[in-house]
């Protein structure tokens, strides 16, 4: 074994020890985690705070940009088994996405379990959504998120769809979480392969976020919403990923009501590989590049 592989398989490990640590910290005490702003900002970027129903919604903005000027906005939901705060890895990952597209991102701090459930979440992020549109419009607004916030984007999208509400011009997920069960029998198959994530810990999570009464809801597993109006979604997954075979389930049934999902799947890439500071160079530039371009072009 190469000593760069010993190195990868270290460092998997504290960040899998890491996670462990955060849960069973997060359980017993029930802290309160929050998101705060990185120590360091890139030079091409602005950073702005604001308090919405008492959480941080953050905006990175690029220094050059203007007041009021006509720019787009991405509404993005970070990761985290919905029990852990936007890494520096978030951080970097937004502030260059930012540098190379122009445009401005919005991430709110929402509410973490298990102090919070998905009920909390959803009282702050609908009408965080619906402000943002009543002040830039849709037709300005990419909504994006990655893993747990990948479910959270798409659960949300669905439900202002239900209730007939403007949705964003188009939504992109990363890696997304689409039924916290993990009941796909394909699971199995990719178990072994994937070194980033923990299914029996990713379900311990999954169930406090659910709370008492939301195991079986749509907010919880976007895959089990209607999937007809889906319009507009692209979902960046690796092959390697445990949470592979719901995205390829999720389109299946999508194409058989008629919702629009379309899958940019990438060779022996891991779980949000595209966020992922120590994925492979090779892997992580074609799928970024990728998705600069999506962005770009709409």
């Amino acid at each position: 074994m190469k000593k760069t592989d010993i190195l990868r398989m270290i460092v998997v490990l504290l960040g899998l020890c890491m996670s462990i640590l955060a849960l069973v910290i997060a359980y017993f005490f029930h802290a309160d985690i929050k998101t705060s702003e990185p120590k360091k900002i890139v030079e091409e970027c602005k950073i702005h705070t604001y308090k919405f129903e008492g959480r941080n919604v953050f905006t990175i903005s690029p220094n050059s940009m203007k007041e009021h000027e006509n720019v787009n906005y991405i509404l993005y939901f970070h990761g985290g088994s919905y029990v852990a705060e936007a890494t520096d890895n978030h951080w970097i990952f937004l502030e260059k996405m930012v540098k190379d597209t122009g445009y401005t991102v919005i991430m709110p701090d929402y509410p973490l379990t298990p102090k919070y459930n998905y009920k909390d979440v959803y009282h702050m992020v609908e009408p965080l959504y619906e402000k943002i549109i009543e002040k830039i419009g849709n037709n300005k607004l990419i909504m994006m998120g990655d893993s747990a916030g990948g479910g959270l984007a798409l659960g949300l999208y669905e439900k202002i769809a239900e209730e007939n509400k403007k949705l964003p011009m188009k939504t992109m997920l990363i890696s997304p979480w689409l039924d916290v069960k993990l009941e796909n029998q394909n699971i199995q198959k990719i178990e072994k392969k994937d070194t980033i994530l923990n299914k029996e810990l990713l379900k311990l999570a999954g169930r406090a976020y659910a709370g008492e009464d939301g195991l079986n809801s749509y907010l919880v597993n976007p895959i089990e919403g209607n999937l007809g109006i889906l319009r507009n979604i692209k979902i960046f997954i690796g092959t390697d990923d445990i949470l592979n075979p719901d995205c390829i389930d999720l389109k299946e049934k999508a194409d058989m009501v008629e919702g629009e999902v379309e899958i940019k799947e990438y060779e022996n890439a891991k779980h949000i590989w595209l966020i992922d500071n120590n994925s492979e160079q090779s892997i992580t530039q074609k799928a970024y590049n990728d998705m600069i371009e999506e962005l770009k072009n709409i």
